[in-house]
């Protein structure tokens, strides 16, 4: 069917937007996606069940009509995004999700030869599962989502079905873990066995857009920790060998934890300010609490009111709850508002005692 990739680029914004038609039944849907060019696409629809074709290639004439007045241009060289066929219905496949450690409690697990360190990557975390020639994206509230095309065709080689879990960084996908191979269910088995049969299934078969994220032990994961941290990457993650896969996250601690270089909290814009500005909120309970104002970049659309985004920050202020020095990273569909709470923050006497 029809799509079209359109690109705009001027100063340092550089854009991405894909528009297509898709048959499905007896209609037909038009899907888009968009995003920072060389980024993981954010996806949607136009159409929430299926149309008449006349009606779906008048809605994908008007969307491409309405870029390209905006400035955009046609182009080829950016690999197609797939969208998924029933975006709301979940797949019943849940992620991992993994509470953070402080600075105190880091040598505890990075100096334990139980926990098995990984880089933590700046990306978009996704499940990506093979079911026959089928290849499904799932994004971490379990939800079918799109998956860059290049992706798709190197998961495709792998001849038997699998379920992996990882991030995607562009048109690369970074996997971390095995959840499924052929018929067998690896979730109930310790993450160590799991790492070594994901590494086995990689060295099988040819994946130019899938890599393996290493893991490292002490002593040589304090080394690539320093260097992590010395090189700007987002943060490290701590696996204990023997830990199952267990979906969700838990209250507190975990077998499975997290430590970010950079302070990263996801907020709600509540509205949109002058000059490329809007201000955010969190909940604090059954309050709400204004959380400041972030400048959105010229690469980035502006969020509406109630999207969920995402920022680093240098800290919060406890008296204003004011996030200090936001950098804008951008839309997060997989992130549920509720999840946007106080909590998340790092304040000010904190951050200064962390870093004496």
């Amino acid at each position: 069917m029809e799509s079209i990739t359109l690109y705009f680029r001027k100063g340092p914004s550089d854009k991405v937007y894909q528009a297509s038609i898709s048959s499905k039944d007896a209609g037909y849907h038009v899907h888009f996606a968009y995003g920072r060019r060389g980024s993981t696409l954010n996806t949607g629809s136009k159409t929430h069940t299926p149309v008449e074709y006349p009606i779906a290639k008048g809605i994908y004439d008007k969307l491409v009509r309405e870029k390209m007045a905006k400035g955009y241009m046609p182009g080829t060289d950016a690999a197609p995004t797939t969208p998924p066929e029933s975006p709301n219905k979940h797949t019943g496949i849940q992620c991992q999700l993994l509470n953070p450690i402080n600075e105190q409690q880091l040598d505890q697990v990075l100096l334990n030869p139980d926990y098995w360190m990984q880089e933590k990557l700046d990306g978009r975390r996704l499940l990506l599962k093979k079911d026959g020639d089928q290849i499904t994206g799932i994004n971490r509230l379990g939800f079918p989502t799109a998956v860059p095309e290049t992706i798709a065709r190197s998961a495709a080689k792998y001849p038997r079905n699998f379920v992996l879990d990882g991030e995607a960084v562009g048109d690369t996908y970074n996997a971390f873990d095995l959840l499924t191979i052929g018929p067998e269910d690896m979730r109930h088995l310790a993450f160590s066995v799991r790492y070594l049969r994901l590494r086995d299934m990689l060295n099988a078969f040819d994946h130019p857009h899938i890599r393996e994220v290493r893991v490292f032990f002490p002593p040589q994961s304090v080394g690539w920790f320093q260097q992590f941290k010395n090189e700007g990457k987002e943060g490290v993650v701590f696996k204990h060998k023997d830990a199952p896969y267990t979906p969700g996250r838990p209250n507190s601690g975990g077998s499975q934890l997290k430590f970010k270089f950079h302070e990263t909290a996801s907020f709600i814009v509540t509205k949109v300010n002058d000059k490329r500005s809007v201000s955010l909120i969190l909940f604090a309970g059954e309050k709400v609490r204004p959380a400041g104002n972030v400048t959105i970049p010229p690469n980035h659309e502006i969020p509406e009111p109630g999207t969920v985004v995402e920022c680093r920050y240098l800290y919060a202020f406890k008296e204003s709850g004011s996030i200090y020095q936001p950098v804008y990273l951008g839309a997060r569909s997989d992130i549920r508002a509720a999840e946007c709470v106080t909590a998340q923050l790092k304040y000010k006497a904190d951050a200064m005692s962390a870093a004496a």
